[in-house]
């Protein structure tokens, strides 16, 4: 036996008590299968090599060991798709996410054009956004149940093409049916959470380590970025067509370009590829969320992002309103020029973006130099960079009375202190949960994230706002700027929340991200896992773990 070739998968559990054998006396060996055999290749499930097969150690593995089988085709789920297409598929997945977050920003450009078409109130403006993130939310757990169990790319061109639909549709409801222009805007919250929930989870799959935070950092350049191209195309477009209408065109148009690209260059990759986890199977959802609300650094992660969606959600659709405020202030003489809403969303859209492109690659760079000797540098940056940012917006909105470029600098740096965070957290979330779980634990942090961030602070502005200004009639600048002014005062301390959370992920992000990674390649649960064996058999088809010569 000692010469033979494991005709094995790359994936298989072997069982002693399968193999029968002959000692060199004739005697049948009862666990069948001679122990010179085997003491190079026996594994024990603490990863100790076994050089012994005393019956104790081999009742309490119900005479199941782990071997290492040493196949060169080991990693075949990872090298089925080249290198070429792998970039290929990051390159596709931030233009679909730039064009996500284009479409969700662009209202907040052409903002005051909707407020004058249908004649609303700032509460009934924040329901805008508002409307959009509740459908968003609630639909995410759907597909990242979905995402970890069918096929990703079909998922996501479904959800695209529904978007971009609607988004066009939206463009076309009439100045008497405001109720049917909010309806359309929460429909394209369908279509966003079947991407959002899944296309970081495909990045996981075909690279990992350093190679993933390199392209999570690309990934989500898009959020700012696409962000303020919502601002800077959505006002442009409506200035040069003389209709806000046109503004909402826009993304429909990419959106069927993406789903081409979707279709033609990306592949499925397997599950678990880059992390050695292809063995994993899926457990129930309930099993699932179990195992996240007892993942202590997702949980934090994830409250700490909550915060920031609280505060992003809220400036990025009353910031452009604000400022117009702000300098019709400053030049309340009757002489003075008046405010180009249009020249307003440009320039907040220039700074967002630049701010995204600082803060991403700052964040990303800062995380890679610091793991080296700080294993929880991740959250440690995200927390610095949401309490360092409060500072520079409360100042900002003090200042915006007497200086619209002190203001503008003051934002510039509190929003590339926040963007520190964007492709942090993503990363924190995929290496402390395991490949087989990580579209369900996306559809959670967004749920977690726009129910008790974004999804009400926009309308919590607006409400606010209103509250503040009491009786004094709406639309008059004396009034409205103040009351805003206070209302947007939130979103300042929610980043000191926020940075609250992220230093107790801190805490715990090392060992969660060793248990994922151990559960990954073996199997083995977490220690304070009450998973029942069952469930647990279901997860590892095979507890083998491959090793390339």
């Amino acid at each position: 036996m000692s010469a033979f070739t494991p005709p094995f998968d790359d994936h298989v559990t072997v069982k002693l008590h399968d193999m029968a054998g002959i000692s060199s006396d004739e005697d049948v060996v009862a666990d069948g299968i001679f122990e010179s055999d085997t003491e190079k290749i026996i594994k024990v499930s603490d990863h100790t090599t076994s050089t012994s097969l005393e019956p104790s150690h081999n009742q309490q593995l119900n005479n199941v060991v782990e071997i290492v089988v040493r196949n060169p085709n080991a990693n075949r789920a990872v090298n089925e798709i080249s290198n070429r297409t792998k970039y290929a598929t990051v390159a596709i997945l931030l233009f679909i996410n730039l064009i996500n977050y284009m479409d969700r920003f662009t209202v907040a450009g052409v903002l005051l054009e909707i407020e004058k078409y249908y004649k609303i109130s700032d509460s009934e403006s924040g329901l805008l956004q508002t409307s959009f993130i509740m459908s968003y939310m609630i639909l995410s757990p759907i597909f990242g149940y979905l995402g970890d169990r069918y096929n990703r790319t079909v998922i996501m061109r479904v959800g695209i093409i529904f978007w971009s639909g609607i988004t066009l549709a939206s463009s076309f409801v009439p100045k008497n049916l405001f109720g049917v222009f909010l309806f359309t805007r929460g429909l394209v919250g369908v279509g966003e959470a079947s991407y959002s929930t899944i296309a970081p989870t495909i990045i996981a799959d075909i690279f990992s380590k350093d190679m993933r935070t390199k392209m999570l950092a690309i990934f989500y350049f898009a959020i700012p970025v696409g962000s303020g191209l919502g601002y800077v195309v959505g006002a442009q477009v409506a200035k040069a067509l003389g209709a806000w209408q046109w503004a909402l065109r826009v993304t429909p148009a990419l959106g069927v370009v993406s789903v081409g690209l979707l279709t033609i260059l990306v592949r499925e990759p397997s599950r678990g590829a880059a992390d050695g986890g292809t063995h994993l199977g899926n457990t129930s959802w309930f099993a699932d969320l179990k195992y996240l609300v007892k993942n202590k650094s997702f949980m934090w992660s994830s409250l700490g992002f909550t915060c920031v969606a609280f505060a992003t959600g809220a400036l990025a659709l009353w910031a452009p309103k604000f400022m117009v405020l702000s300098i019709k202030i400053q030049n309340a003489s009757p002489d003075a020029d008046p405010v180009d809403d249009a020249t307003i969303a440009l320039i907040f859209g220039a700074i967002t973006c630049a701010a995204g492109f600082a803060g991403v690659a700052i964040g990303a760079q800062s995380a890679r130099m610091l793991r080296k000797k700080y294993p929880n540098a991740d959250p440690l940056i995200c927390a610095f960079g949401l309490m360092s940012s409060m500072p520079f917006l409360f100042i900002a909105l003090v200042v915006s009375r007497y200086s619209t470029p002190l203001t503008w600098v003051l934002i510039f740096i509190g929003m590339t202190l926040i963007c520190l965070n964007w492709s942090l957290v993503a990363d924190i979330l995929l290496y402390v949960v395991i490949p087989t779980r990580r579209s369900t634990a996306e559809a959670f942090q967004i749920l977690m994230s726009h129910l008790l961030g974004d999804a009400g602070s926009p309308y919590l502005i607006g409400v606010l706002s209103d509250a503040v200004r009491g009786d004094h009639p709406a639309k008059v600048t004396i009034y409205e700027y103040p009351s805003l002014q206070y209302a947007m005062f939130i979103t300042a301390f929610m980043c000191v929340l926020g940075g609250g959370a992220f230093l107790a992920a801190s805490l715990y992000v090392v060992k969660d991200k060793k248990a994922a990674e151990k559960y990954s390649t073996t199997g083995v649960e977490p220690p304070d896992s009450d998973t029942s064996s069952s469930e647990t058999s279901s997860v590892v088809s095979a507890p083998v773990r491959n090793e390339i010569t």
